[in-house]
């Protein structure tokens, strides 16, 4: 199934009673891995998917947030944001930690510093790293992170307070949110030469994801309620639509259709491309963050206040199964199991 094929019914979504997996969702999910980061527990923990048992918990430094894990599921690396929320203050971390996920151990850490408050964290195709230092509004490049002792270049973002990005697939063109400055950025990591180019899609944008071919940015406006269009080479703003509740995180599910998650209204929401909406789904809790499986129609959706993973059938956009999980699940990976 590809993920063209995705959520073609309408109507609305319903949540299932519980959190005990479906047989339909316990095949799909039988031998899958999910590494979940727990900010308030200050982990990264692993989760056999199919029955929600923890394998194994890698303590951290307080407060991780962002994660990516390379191509061959080799290293996860994680950001240390090193302090709970982006209101709080505080210095905050200055360290990319490398997670072994074969050994689910911390395999080593590398120093950002001056670099702190490490947020966003992307990876492109070639497997280089790149990590958002949020007080410095600086973003950094690896390009060997499994090696690297420190970061191989550093690119200022002009923005203000910024929390995260989404990077092109070839490494070439990041997008970076300032929730201060109220602007994306669009910032080449590989010509600090060449100055950021600015859009303000609307008030406390948060998260973006690229069309599949790439040529449109979509950025959850938060404070505006609404979700934003925006031409990725000009970024010049093509179409807003209002959400009516907070958009967090968005995400791309095809070529005709987002994911957004809603931490006013507790929803899972899809919306066309060009920013209809098409059906919702209603969680047990706030949704901060989702992964998409590699191969199956299936989400797993963190969920703040409950401490749970909630797996979403994407077919059907219900509720087939879930787990408990540490203190404030919020970014994780789904690791399929071995063919």
């Amino acid at each position: 199934m590809t993920r063209r094929t995705v959520i073609k019914a309408a109507g609305a979504g319903t949540l299932a009673s519980g959190f005990a997996t479906s047989a339909r969702g316990a095949s799909r999910a039988a031998g899958d891995t999910l590494v979940v980061v727990e900010k308030s527990s200050h982990a990264v923990s692993f989760y056999d998917v199919a029955s929600g048992r923890r394998l194994e918990t890698v303590g951290l430094p307080d407060y991780p947030h962002e994660m990516v894990v390379d191509s061959r599921g080799r290293f996860a690396y994680v950001g240390h944001y090193g302090v709970r929320m982006s209101s709080t203050a505080g210095e905050g971390g200055a360290a990319v930690f490398v997670i072994d996920l074969v050994g689910r151990s911390l395999a080593r850490t590398i120093d950002t510093r001056p670099f702190r408050r490490i947020h966003g964290m992307g990876i492109d195709r070639e497997d280089r790293l790149y990590a958002l230092s949020e007080e410095k509004a600086v973003l950094l490049g690896f390009d060997a992170p499994a090696t690297d002792e420190a970061p191989s270049r550093a690119v200022p973002t002009h923005g203000v307070k910024t929390h995260l990005f989404t990077l092109s697939r070839d490494g070439e063109r990041a997008y970076v949110t300032g929730l201060l400055s109220h602007t994306v950025s669009l910032v080449r990591p590989y010509d600090a030469a060449v100055p950021p180019l600015l859009v303000t899609p609307g008030q406390l944008p948060e998260s973006s994801c690229l069309s599949r071919d790439e040529r449109t940015l979509f950025v959850g406006a938060r404070k505006s309620a609404a979700l934003v269009a925006v031409d990725a080479r000009t970024m010049k703003v093509r179409h807003s639509r209002k959400t009516g509740g907070d958009p967090l995180r968005v995400y791309t599910l095809d070529d005709d259709r987002l994911l957004v998650t809603d931490v006013v209204a507790d929803t899972l929401s899809v919306w066309s491309t060009d920013l209809r909406p098409i059906r919702s789904l209603k969680l047990d809790g706030k949704p901060a963050a989702v992964s998409l499986h590699p191969a199956e129609p299936l989400a797993y959706v963190s969920l703040l206040g409950t401490d749970r993973v909630a797996v979403v059938d994407l077919e059907r956009l219900a509720v087939v199964g879930g787990f408990g999980t540490g203190s404030e699940p919020d970014s994780s990976v789904l690791l399929p199991a071995a063919s």
